[in-house]
Formats: C-alpha cells, sequence, structure tokens
C-alpha cells in the first residue's frame, strides 16, 4: 500500500513532467525528485502525526509554500508574514 501512495504522489508531482526523451536528464530529474521527496517525507515526519501521512501536495501547501511578501526599503529586504503565521 505504501508503494502505491509514493507511485500515485511522483504521478501527480514531479515525475508527470519528465524533462525529455535524453536518458540522462530525466535520470537526473528522477534523482532530484528522490531527493526532494525523501527531504519532504522527513519534514513531515518531525512536524506533526498527521504530516507523517499527508501527501505530497498537502505537505507543500501546509509547510513549503509561506504566505509571505518580500520589501524592499533602505537596501534591506524584509519579510512579511501574516500575523497568525
Amino acid at each position: 500500500a505504501v508503494v502505491e501512495q509514493v507511485i500515485a504522489d511522483s504521478k501527480a508531482s514531479a515525475l508527470a513532467h519528465l524533462p525529455s526523451g535524453h536518458f540522462h536528464a530525466n535520470a537526473a530529474w528522477l534523482t532530484l525528485w528522490a531527493m526532494a521527496y525523501n527531504l519532504l517525507r522527513a519534514v513531515g515526519a518531525l512536524t506533526s502525526a498527521f504530516h507523517a501521512k499527508a501527501t505530497t501536495a498537502t505537505l507543500r501547501a501546509h509547510l513549503i509554500q509561506v504566505p509571505a511578501r518580500i520589501a524592499r526599503s533602505a537596501r534591506r529586504i524584509t519579510l512579511h508574514l501574516p500575523h497568525n503565521w
């Protein structure tokens, strides 16, 4: 059951967009996907029990995509985060 979930997650994300018909480019893309997938799973397991079982899309929405705005003023970069974040 775990293998089917990994395959479904991969088809819904990075492996749906393999870059080309060249073997080496696809091999590099697959290697980068595997590293990113494993890192995301480790972060999800460290975060909570809910995130340990969540799909890749849910982990990206909850942990990776930060609702912030970058502003520059007086040669400084400021990151404006939501108040409840």
